[in-house]
Formats: structure tokens, C-alpha cells, sequence
């Protein structure tokens, strides 16, 4: 078993893979009506989401791709103390073979707790999103409001549906 496939395993139980399979066939399952239920957010947010708004802190975030499922690291850093963790991600439409870097802020949150948890994370509109590798652009949203955007390099291509989901775990 090579370094990779051995980390992708380790921070997270078939549960938790389960879960995560079980919130993103939401959207694709027409379960909008169940929004206020729904661990999944329901839509991606923009820049005028934030307008007028000072970042709760910064995030970092690596994340490798391949097919419809994805596995990565990342550093949240708010209020002088930084708060690693891990991330799983799906890729709504026929998959990815790629690599991103990305670091931003981080709005609207309240306690280092709400990270974790569902994120719904815009890639463009409708219809397929081919992403050949260079500039990378993430709007993020989980259940708590809390919203990330992040800016930084892609390499490889993705086809998605324009909006994917990533399961984030405060490491321990």
C-alpha cells in the first residue's frame, strides 16, 4: 500500500465515507425541498456574500482528486492559534485527476468547532466545469453560514456539475 492510499484511509471511518456518499446524492437525489434538514447546504455562496464582512481567520487547504472522490489537508488559523485538519470531497458529474492549493479567509465564524462538518463548494456554473490546471477559485459554505473563500493553483482536469461537497474533520 503506497504513503497516499494509506493516509487517505486513516482520519476517516466507512461511516464517515458513507455519510459523506449518503449528503452528496442529495442534491442529485432533488431533495431541495428539505433544505432546512439537509446537512448538505444547499447552494454556494459569492462575493456578495461577504461584502462588508471581516475574515473570522485564514484557511490553507492541499487536496488531491482522482475519479469522483478527492482526499487533503488543511490549516485553520483564527485568533492567534492554528487548527489542523482533513478533508474528504466528492465531485458532482464524471470525476477529476487533479491537484489544487488554495488559501483564503475564512467569515462568519464563530468558534473554531463550526469548521467541521458538510461544505458546499461552487466550481462554476451549470453544465460541465473543465479545469485544465492554473488558477484555482473556491466558494465554500457549511450549514453554520460560515463561508470560505480561497484562492490558489490547480493541476490536472476536472469535470464537475458546478457545485461538490467536501466533509471536513478538526484533526485531534
Amino acid at each position: 500500500m503506497n504513503r497516499i492510499a494509506a493516509r487517505a484511509r486513516a482520519p476517516f471511518t466507512a461511516a464517515r465515507v458513507l455519510l459523506l456518499a449518503g449528503c452528496a446524492a442529495l442534491p442529485l437525489a432533488g431533495c431541495a425541498t428539505m433544505e432546512a434538514d439537509s446537512p448538505v447546504p444547499m447552494r454556494a455562496p459569492t462575493q456578495q456574500d461577504i461584502t462588508g464582512l471581516k475574515p473570522s481567520g485564514k484557511v490553507t487547504l492541499t487536496e488531491a482528486f482522482v475519479g469522483g472522490a478527492g482526499v487533503g489537508k488543511g490549516v485553520l488559523t483564527m485568533k492567534g492559534k492554528t487548527y489542523p485538519f482533513r478533508v474528504v470531497g466528492t465531485v458532482m458529474g464524471p470525476g477529476s485527476v487533479s491537484r489544487r492549493q488554495v488559501s483564503g479567509d475564512i467569515y462568519k465564524l464563530d468558534d473554531p468547532s463550526q469548521l467541521a462538518g458538510v461544505w458546499v463548494e461552487g466550481t462554476g456554473p451549470l453544465g460541465l466545469d473543465f479545469d485544465t490546471g492554473g488558477r484555482s477559485e473556491l466558494w465554500l459554505e457549511n450549514k453554520a453560514g460560515a463561508i470560505m473563500h480561497l484562492v490558489g493553483q490547480s493541476e490536472g482536469l476536472t469535470l464537475s456539475m458546478g457545485q461538490d461537497e467536501l466533509l471536513i474533520e478538526l484533526a485531534k
